[in-house]
């Protein structure tokens, strides 16, 4: 019988098969504790690792054990308070049956959560997971670079998951072949020499036995050569290759005035954050374009979009003017794919609520795979909605979602960038 020790040197990641097992056998439970997670973060850590709890019912499985089978005879205490008949008075509403201070629950028996640690990594995967920009179209190697994974071939080390073992076997019989060769040879030879020397009438006693001891040698050095060596192992190889994508663009018009309070603009901050991770992540070299606006509007780097204090008074045509103006300068070529993405709170000029609606619907949308757009507001809404509604309703690349709070973010995110059937043909991720 073979035994397989581990002896590489990344001894200390032995346990990423059974992680991988777990993370895979509760994805859901794991995923809507993460959904949860995205809303309690700060801006400044929502692509970091996460400490995530889910009850343990759920990882609860079933378990064989041996019954007390046979017959059995018990005899039960009774009691000495209560005889059959007896009425058994209603325990009070506070405070349980034990000696402890506090209050008894309502709710049954309950368990502790099982809380772990997930890696930066495995969040980002598990929060983008199933997501892709729609309308994506294939055209060309360019810019966008996506990746699918396909077998290349086998190496010499891996996870013993990817073990081939036909392969194996192979290398260890060929092994084996070239190492006993020579001695097999040998051992033949000296059977040949023995036989005749048996069959000889003469008497060759001291000859049979020097063959005899070569014999048992050859036979045991054989025999010492191991079935299966760590030098006999391969493992499936897999490589990952550059799928047929277009070149991509995406246009981030955030609203900076001075309706927008801290805290719609920390939310603002955070869907464009998972915007950001989920382009970065998911597609390689996605041009990203940031627009910050009040009156004015105005192209700026990341630094400036996420943490510029500037602000002022509003209108809302200025972004929309501004980002027709980059793309005729800059991505006219009908090879680019250009994705916008607006937030604001929805205070804008009435006046200039219907200029925002023609210039989407004359201008941008015609270019554009898809255009989002979040209201941040608790408030009601006001002309810029109305006017965005129409739009929605008469083009399929326009979509409007109202954030109130914190937790809307995420599935709203999700609503607005989920995989479908069109996307994966097109070349989501």
């Amino acid at each position: 019988m073979a035994h397989f020790i581990d002896r590489r040197l990344n001894s200390k990641g032995k346990s990423t098969l059974n992680r991988q097992r777990f993370l895979k056998r509760y994805k859901q439970q794991i995923k809507r504790a993460v959904s949860d997670a995205v809303g309690e973060r700060s801006v400044t850590d929502v692509d970091s690792g996460e400490q995530i709890s889910i009850p343990k019912r759920d990882i609860s499985e079933p378990v064989f054990h041996t019954g007390k089978g046979g017959k059995r005879t018990a005899v039960h205490p009774g009691n000495d308070q209560f005889t059959a008949g007896d009425r058994i008075d209603r325990p009070p509403q506070q405070g349980g049956g034990g000696s402890g201070q506090g209050d008894a629950s309502d709710s049954g028996e309950g368990q502790d959560d099982f809380s772990f640690s997930i890696s930066k990594d495995e969040y980002l995967d598990l929060l983008f997971e199933d997501l892709a920009l729609p309308n994506l179209k294939n055209s060309q190697f360019d810019q966008v670079v996506q990746y699918e994974t396909y077998r290349a071939g086998f190496q010499t080390d891996g996870v013993p998951s990817n073990l081939d073992i036909v392969r194996s076997l192979k290398g260890s019989m060929a092994r084996r072949i070239a190492l006993t060769a020579g001695d097999r040879r040998k051992l033949r030879e000296c059977e040949e020499k023995l036989e005749a020397l048996r069959n000889d009438k003469h008497d060759n006693t001291v000859a049979i036995l020097e063959l005899e001891q070569t014999i048992a040698k050859l036979k045991a050095k054989i025999a010492g050569v191991p079935f299966i060596d760590t030098f006999d192992l391969r493992f499936k190889n897999y490589a990952k290759k550059p799928v047929p994508t277009s070149k991509a663009v995406m246009f981030c018009l955030m609203d900076v005035s001075g309706s927008m309070d801290q805290a719609t603009k920390d939310m603002a901050k955070r869907f464009y954050i998972l915007l950001y991770l989920f382009l970065t992540r998911t597609y390689e070299n996605v041009e990203v374009v940031y627009i910050r606006h009040h009156t004015q509007a105005k192209e700026v780097d990341e630094q400036e979009f996420f943490y510029s204090q500037e602000t002022g008074g509003t209108i809302v045509s200025s972004a929309l003017k501004l980002m027709d103006e980059i793309i005729q300068a800059r991505y006219q070529d009908s090879d680019w794919n250009i994705y916008a993405a607006q937030a604001s709170d929805g205070d804008n000029w009435a006046d200039d609520s219907p200029q925002c609606r023609e210039l989407l619907t004359k201008k941008l949308l015609p270019v554009t795979r898809y255009f989002a757009y979040i209201e941040i507001t608790e408030r009601q809404h006001q002309s810029l909605w109305r006017e965005y509604q129409t739009v929605e309703e008469g083009c399929e690349n326009f979509v409007c979602k109202h954030i109130t709070s914190v937790n809307d973010i995420y599935p709203v995110f999700r609503e607005l960038f989920e995989k479908t059937n069109s996307s994966t043909a097109s070349g989501g991720s």
